[in-house]
């Protein structure tokens, strides 16, 4: 398992934890109400939308915050604006990294982000600088039960294009942006239970970190990730498992 899968994995246990699940609830709720806003409140007609309130309820959020969100991106309820922006840099050791942001205060995100880039060893660049080095997919998580080949057979007639086990932790079925929720909704037809379904971005090629370096790395995404503006951050760095576990 490469090193970036074991921070991801990281990640998912470190939002079960009371103080990150609030921070959680906060990204999805504006993640909801910018679906809502740009696609309208019926997630049967908006796939983005969609996506959001599984991801809310894979998170146990409460039905009303949910409603209250699609809401305010409707129009129904008054709520901040938010305005997607992207943020391209390079890490410790030349690794590549995307910020994903929703902010109300596109002046403040930036500045905020730039220094964070560069108090962990990393600097900001200019739009188009690491983008090309990504491809969006869809990303639909199968949990544990079924075997790896149940998995990919299922997938491979409902139109996916890879699987990644994860061992204890179920399946990662990936497929084209445009196929995600046709396939999840196949996979479900299926008779496997699906978890979180999203559009991430994958590095095409990646630089393994040791030392220092990988050290610096964690520490930056982790100091990203706290930024309430930001919402997601893709890198292509690889670490050793034995390294990453002794790093956290």
């Amino acid at each position: 398992m490469s090193g970036h899968n074991r921070w991801s994995k990281i990640k998912r246990q470190k939002a079960a934890m009371g103080a990150t699940k609030g921070k959680l609830y906060s990204k999805v709720i504006k993640e909801i109400t910018v679906a809502a806003r740009l696609g309208g409140g019926d997630p049967a007609g908006n796939a983005r939308l969609r996506a959001a309130i599984l991801a809310a309820k894979e998170a146990n959020m409460p039905k009303d915050s949910i409603e209250r969100a699609v809401k305010k991106g409707t129009g129904e309820l008054e709520g901040e604006s938010y305005e997607e922006v992207m943020y391209e840099g390079y890490g410790p050791g030349g690794v590549a990294v995307l910020v994903e942001c929703l902010t109300d205060n596109r002046n403040r995100t930036s500045g905020e982000v730039r220094a964070t880039f560069g108090r962990g060893g990393g600097n900001l660049g200019a739009e188009g600088a690491v983008s090309w080095m990504f491809q969006k997919k869809g990303v639909i998580t199968v949990k544990p039960g079924p075997t790896e080949d149940q998995v990919m057979e299922k997938a491979i007639e409902a139109g996916a294009e890879d699987v990644i086990n994860h061992g204890a932790d179920g399946f990662e079925v990936r497929t084209t942006p445009v196929d995600l929720h046709t396939v999840a909704v196949s996979l479900e037809g299926a008779g496997l239970q699906l978890g979180e379904q999203k559009w991430s971005f994958f590095p095409q090629t990646t630089v393994k970190l040791e030392g220092e370096n990988a050290q610096k790395m964690l520490k930056l995404l982790d100091a990203l990730e706290d930024n309430d503006d930001v919402q997601n951050v893709h890198a292509n760095f690889e670490i050793d498992e034995a390294l990453m576990e002794s790093l956290q």
